[in-house]
């Protein structure tokens, strides 16, 4: 019988920042653990948040809005996987 592990959470949200600052929003956003810039254009930035929970997201979340030049963060998607323990089932076997 697997047992239920830890919770992992995948979120992705959208940046929108002052066009003057983007390059300034860009810097800080590449120096946060846990965060990942996947794209930009315009006024607007793409990342990936991931967390042991939805809180620790949502904390980050509003650690992005707070940043000097943000005008808007909004999470648009999260994903939890349960990483199963306790089982020799593998997938990765060679």
């Amino acid at each position: 019988m697997r047992d239920k592990g830890q919770t992992y959470h995948i979120s992705s949200a959208v940046i929108m920042t002052l066009p003057a600052m983007q390059d300034a929003v860009l810097t800080r956003l590449r120096e946060m653990a846990n965060v990942e810039v996947h794209a930009h254009q315009g006024n607007k930035i793409v990342v990936v948040i991931e967390g042991i929970s939805t809180g620790i997201l949502g904390d980050r979340l509003s650690q992005i809005s707070a940043l000097e030049g943000v005008m808007a963060a909004n999470m648009v998607f999260e994903h939890v996987e349960t990483e199963e323990t306790g089982s020799n089932d593998r997938t990765d076997a060679a």
